[in-house]
């Protein structure tokens, strides 16, 4: 089948044994997804009679799925270098496979995450023009909410590094959140053109010079106090920092929640201020629920692989195919592909490039 015809049915794999849960979320969050997208179909890989008892609950699944047995699983405790080793043999690694032959179009898991990386990278490779992808997500904030990218998969990155994880995460927001021209924005420890590393500064000016011909608009810098704001569509950063960035806001929602918890429970006065305010709380804790956030994408790989939080629920894992969903349907490589080779022509030094005549 070639791929233009797998986009009209789009196929997941699913990687059934991953999260602290496995099946019987992966499966649920599976039987939730179809209910919403009713064009998808599965490639599930794990234990057999583990996901045949969870698929007993899944009518829709069951109905259309395909159950790849395999006995291997990959713990959260192994190391990326011996779940490389066992790729043949591991629900996680023949999901992965199966993008890599086009049995599928993208792979869900929840599993390792170091293991899923290592793994997607030497299956997968990187797309051309593209030197190291990124692990993107979604950050919810005063607005809406914000694309981060990278995450973690790049400790240390060059100008050019963060240019094109800039291309990327805004073909991701355009794809994902629906945006025409998405503001982006590097993450910075001041907004001043002068401020920040070298690379950021040699990453700014390249991006600067030539957005005008990209569909993003390129807001310099944001400081991480700017984040929560919603100003910023894209945010860009190294895996450091962005690493930090995302478990400090994860950390400050779980204080801000359970500092409130505790006022409420304070006094008879303050528990009657809860039942005034229940449905804004309600509110408040949907909007920061990171199951209604979760699916990360490791962006820049000829392959779409959906890196779903180990402990997501079963809404959290639907999500996170819905997200692999919207990127196969809507081609996200096709856009990068597009961005990507439209920088190439218009960035300082290329022939012909309007930048050279300044």
């Amino acid at each position: 089948m070639n791929r233009s015809a797998k986009q009209s049915t789009p196929v997941i794999a699913l990687d059934a044994m991953g999260g602290d849960i496995g099946p019987p979320v992966v499966i649920a969050g599976a039987e939730l997804a179809r209910e919403r997208y009713p064009d998808i179909r599965f490639r599930i890989y794990g234990q057999e009679q583990v996901i045949r008892d969870a698929l007993a609950s899944a009518p829709r699944v069951a109905a259309e799925a395909e159950i790849i047995h395999v006995d291997g699983v990959v713990l959260g405790s192994d190391k990326p270098s011996h779940a490389i080793r066992r790729a043949r043999t591991t629900s996680m690694g023949l999901a992965i496979d199966a993008v890599k032959q086009g049995d599928a179009l993208a792979c869900v898991s929840a599993g390792n995450t170091g293991a899923l990386m290592a793994m997607a990278k030497l299956a997968l490779r990187t797309m051309d023009g593209i030197d190291r992808p990124a692990l993107v997500a979604l950050m919810p904030t005063m607005k809406s909410d914000s694309v981060v990218l990278d995450l973690g998969a790049n400790t240390e990155c060059d100008a050019e590094n963060l240019v094109q994880f800039a291309v990327m995460g805004a073909a991701f927001a355009r794809t994902v959140l629906g945006l025409e021209r998405p503001k982006v924005a590097f993450l910075n420890i001041g907004e001043e053109e002068m401020k920040g590393t070298e690379s950021i500064r040699d990453a700014a000016q390249l991006l600067r010079t030539a957005a005008v011909e990209l569909p993003l608009d390129f807001l310099g810098n944001v400081e991480g106090n700017g984040i929560a704001q919603g100003d910023t569509d894209v945010i860009v950063t190294d895996g450091f920092s962005g690493n930090i960035a995302l478990k400090t806001a994860e950390g400050t929602a779980r204080l801000v929640t359970g500092l409130l918890a505790d006022a409420f429970r304070a006094s008879w006065l303050s528990k009657l201020g809860y039942l005034l305010s229940r449905s804004a709380l309600r509110a408040l804790k949907d909007h920061i629920d990171p199951n209604n956030h979760n699916g990360a994408v490791f962006l820049g790989l000829n392959g779409i692989v959906v890196k779903s939080h180990g402990g997501a629920n079963i809404k959290g894992f639907a999500n996170a195919i819905g997200v692999a969903h919207d990127l196969v349907t809507q081609d996200i490589h096709a856009r990068i592909q597009a961005d990507m080779a439209n920088f190439a022509a218009h960035r300082p030094g290329a022939p012909g490039s309007t930048a050279n005549a300044a």
